[in-house]
């Protein structure tokens, strides 16, 4: 029996390797002579630069960086199996998971540390980087990441403005005459499955910035300061960007990088399936796991989970599904391929110790699956 598990991280819990892992352990317990296919898949965020570099063969590279309170870190960037392209993981510098819940204030916290894993990227010599945006902890619209590549943004007077969300209300001019030089001569992809404007109801702020820490009187602030700031953008380059679907994306990082790296935004699970060369395994196999940790009416619009069930329908493989949460409307899901939906808890129990024990559950569940799967014998 050939099975692919191909799931997407659980949030703040287990990476998307780890989650094959323990799916993994959970099939072997009950089919032991199963030949199982692990591909780790992102949607963009934490995880993306692992999933990348185990798929192609690469390897990771230690980088010092900062993270969204621009404090001091270790962080990383991957160089994928053919030793040309590099991959970033926002997350991995100005994610919102390297910060406490009581630090998260999107006035504050800035993209900075994402700009200098850009640099590093550059530095080292690659011309083509490929950049997951998903798990931000900001909402300064990239200007964080364009001021480590050398670009100033100043206030009225010529003075430099500080960094965060909160400071592009002072932004009057900008000034890309020291740009990082070799990134005009770099190709960077976004993988990115959000497809917001940068503001407006249903843009940057007002969707992410709560999650991020934002009050309703930050929110206030955070719009008025993108409106500004999209406006001197497109003074500056003579384009609006605003508009544009996915230059919301991770607090407004989407229309920076487009705007200053003129980077290309894709649909991150079709950049990562195709890398991994997904669809050929999955249309090798008898049965497909994939996973993520909730599964509700959105994962149908573009997450791992939707992907991964799509690939599955046109060979006519069966997909399980495994989530730490299940809520309604699932209907889309089981259209696009989804077989079943199972959440791994089985018991009454605290989010803290579902995460805790999350590997845990999502190999008691897989093996259950594989008992009933088992009984039918399938080949």
């Amino acid at each position: 029996m050939q099975i692919v598990v191909a799931p997407d991280s659980f949030k703040e819990c287990l990476t998307a390797t780890q989650v094959s892992l323990a799916i993994s352990d959970g099939i072997k317990r009950i089919v032991s002579e199963a030949e199982i296919t692990c591909i780790p898949v992102a949607d963009g965020g934490e995880g993306t630069v692992e999933a990348l570099v185990t798929a192609t063969g690469g390897k990771i590279v230690p980088v010092k960086s900062v993270d969204a309170l621009n404090r001091p870190i270790q962080s990383f960037f991957g160089i994928l199996g053919d030793g040309k392209t590099a991959v970033i993981e926002m997350a991995a510098a100005s994610g919102i998971e390297l910060l406490a819940p009581e630090e998260r204030n999107p006035l504050i916290t800035t993209t900075f540390g994402t700009g200098l894993l850009i640099k590093a990227a550059l530095d080292a010599g690659f011309s083509q980087i490929i950049i997951g945006i998903g798990g931000s902890a900001t909402n300064d619209g990239g200007a964080g990441m364009a001021q480590a590549l050398g670009i100033k943004f100043q206030d009225k007077n010529g003075n430099p403005i500080g960094l965060g969300g909160g400071s592009l209300g002072e932004l009057f001019t900008i000034d890309d005459s020291e740009v990082h030089p070799k990134l005009q001569n770099t190709k960077i992809t976004v993988a990115c499955d959000v497809r917001n404007p940068l503001f407006g109801t249903s843009g940057a702020t007002y969707i992410y910035g709560p999650q991020k820490g934002a009050t309703p009187e930050m929110l206030e602030i955070l719009e008025s300061n993108l409106i500004r700031y999209s406006e001197i953008l497109q003074q500056k380059l003579g384009m609006n960007i605003s508009e544009i679907p996915g230059a919301g994306a991770a607090g407004g990082l989407g229309a920076g990088l487009m705007a200053f790296c003129k980077a290309e935004l894709v649909p991150g699970f079709e950049l990562i399936s195709k890398l991994t060369n997904l669809e050929k395994h999955i249309g090798q196999a008898s049965l497909v796991f994939t996973a993520e940790g909730k599964i509700d009416s959105q994962t149908a619009f573009g997450k791992t989970i939707s992907g991964v069930a799509r690939l599955a329908k046109k060979y006519q493989v069966p997909v399980i599904a495994l989530a730490g949460t299940v809520t309604d409307n699932l209907t889309e899901l089981y259209s696009q391929g989804v077989t079943s939906i199972f959440a791994i808890g089985n018991q009454p129990m605290s989010l803290e110790e579902s995460k805790a024990r999350a590997a845990e559950l999502l190999a008691n569940t897989a093996a259950q699956i594989m008992r009933t799967v088992r009984a039918y014998n399938l080949k």
